[in-house]
């Protein structure tokens, strides 16, 4: 676990920077500088970006990452030359059917919010950047150098977005040319990390395509729909709530999801490393180290991510107070979202076991069936309950999907991701919780955030510490410790 736990760790630094630039973009730039609709605009053009994604990137990123380690010397460049090419062959269609169907596709878009209408290559543009971004991205992976790819996908695209709030505030810049740059920002982020891959590996254009070429693009175009129901399961709430109700919900829907998102950081952190590893021990057979590498990943990102829910439920109060009044509420939504995003760090990498795995075809189905369930359920509870409806659409279809995973990880492997570890930080988290419940402090919101958070971390380091509860988290504290004491 060194590798995974020096790279993890730079990732999660550079991930709660990432965060800290969203935050102050979601929680005060956007709210304070954009009207509720255009936010919602915003919102609603990256949101359904990343719906299609999986589609524009045709699978190429979960390819490169299962077969690279399997390609001998002499054949990466031809394979490499596949993947590069791969995602044309959903690209070009469907840029020629949105030229063709440009003003259906618009008014579909526009049926409840009109300003959506004028956008609709904005979101053809920055899906096609995502797709050739994790394309790049998963290149830098399978070297084990994710750092940097990171640093793209978390902070830069975020710190530019914050520039241009600041410049649409004083006026430097207008409203459209905003809306471009953000569109431009996706463009050249996918640029640098791609100059970046090449330097790690500068391709050779070989079309001498590996022998199981078939077997690539069976798999890409599987992942495909893999990769479109993960999407589905994250975005498709954000997408849904503007064929329904005014836009600016998406705004408000938003904030709420990005404050829960939050405990996503250290499990999204871990797997830029640990997933390019599992698909090397799946390609080796080697199910020792798999089962080992499953139960430490799982309870460590539980560890991380439940410390995160309880600080952002006991603190939520405060921090609403914080936000300018129609902002305000979203509890419900952020308990829900929250408690899915626990849910998804304890997996640990069985996701990619799957996904990399020979089963990867039986889990599409169950995806593809909880995929039509979530859409399904945000059609129902959307219009008789808003955007509290399409949380708990969103919450419900994540537990199922999550449950029936990691049931089928133990059936087909004989893996489980639960220790007594487990249990020991989930008796941990539950205490702290009763414990703060009922704790407020008189003070300025700000300031009793910052004191409820460092009891609680205190407390919770230390009886993880004290009882040793994960070998992995007490070795960093002991020679973080060691360090101190010098």
């Amino acid at each position: 676990m060194g590798i995974v736990l020096k790279q993890s760790f730079n990732n999660t630094v550079i991930t709660f920077i990432g965060f800290a630039f969203g935050a102050m973009n979601t929680l005060f730039l956007y709210t304070t500088i954009l009207q509720p609709q255009y936010y919602g605009l915003v919102t609603f053009i990256l949101a359904t970006g990343a719906i299609l994604m999986p589609i524009f990137a045709f699978g190429s990123h979960n390819a490169l990452v299962k077969y690279y380690t399997a390609q001998s010397d002499s054949r990466k460049d031809g394979f490499l030359t596949l993947i590069l090419f791969a995602p044309f062959l959903t690209l070009l269609p469907l840029a020629l059917i949105t030229w063709v169907c440009h003003e259906s596709i618009s008014n579909f878009l526009a049926t409840e919010n009109a300003i959506v209408k004028d956008y609709t290559w904005y979101i053809f543009i920055v899906g096609m950047a995502m797709a050739y971004f994790e394309v790049f991205y998963a290149w830098c992976k399978v070297h084990l150098k994710s750092v940097f790819g990171n640093f793209m996908k978390e902070v830069f695209g975020r710190l530019c977005i914050s520039i241009l709030l600041i410049l649409l505030y004083f006026s430097v810049i207008s409203l459209d040319f905003f809306l471009k740059g953000i569109v431009g920002v996706y463009v050249l982020r996918t640029t640098l990390v791609k100059l970046y891959a090449y330097y790690l590996r500068r391709p050779t254009l070989d079309f001498r395509f590996p022998n199981e070429y078939r077997a690539i693009f069976s798999y890409a175009a599987l992942m495909v729909l893999g990769g479109s129901v993960a999407l589905i399961l994250l975005e498709i709430d954000k997408f849904m709530i503007n064929k329904f109700i005014a836009i600016d919900n998406v705004a408000f829907y938003g904030v709420a999801v990005y404050i829960a998102t939050i405990i996503a950081v250290p499990a999204r952190s871990m797997n830029q490393i640990t997933y390019p590893m599992t698909a090397a021990l799946l390609n080796n057979t080697n199910f020792f180290d798999l089962e080992i590498l499953y139960k430490k990943t799982s309870l460590t990102a539980f560890i991380a991510a439940g410390l995160l829910f309880i600080l952002i439920v006991l603190n939520s109060q405060d921090l609403f107070q914080m936000l300018p009044e129609v902002y305000r509420g979203g509890f419900e939504i952020i308990c829900l979202i929250g408690l899915a995003k626990v849910l998804d760090a304890i997996l640990g990498n069985g996701n990619a076991i799957l996904f990399y795995s020979r089963y990867y075809k039986s889990m599409l189905f169950f995806g593809i069936g909880l995929a039509l369930l979530t859409v399904l359920l945000n059609l129902w509870l959307i219009p008789e309950m808003g955007i509290i409806g399409a949380a708990l659409a969103s919450f419900s279809a994540i537990v199922l999907f999550n449950t029936i995973k990691i049931a089928f990880v133990k059936i087909k492997f004989g893996f489980f991701p639960f220790t007594r570890a487990t249990f020991r930080v989930f008796g941990c988290l539950v205490l702290i919780g009763l414990l703060f419940y009922f704790l407020q402090f008189p003070f300025h919101p700000l300031v009793n955030i910052a004191l409820k958070s460092i009891l609680m971390v205190l407390m919770y380091v230390g009886v993880l510490y004290r009882f040793d509860i994960s070998e992995d988290v007490s070795g960093i504290l002991s020679r973080f410790l060691q360090r101190r004491s010098r």
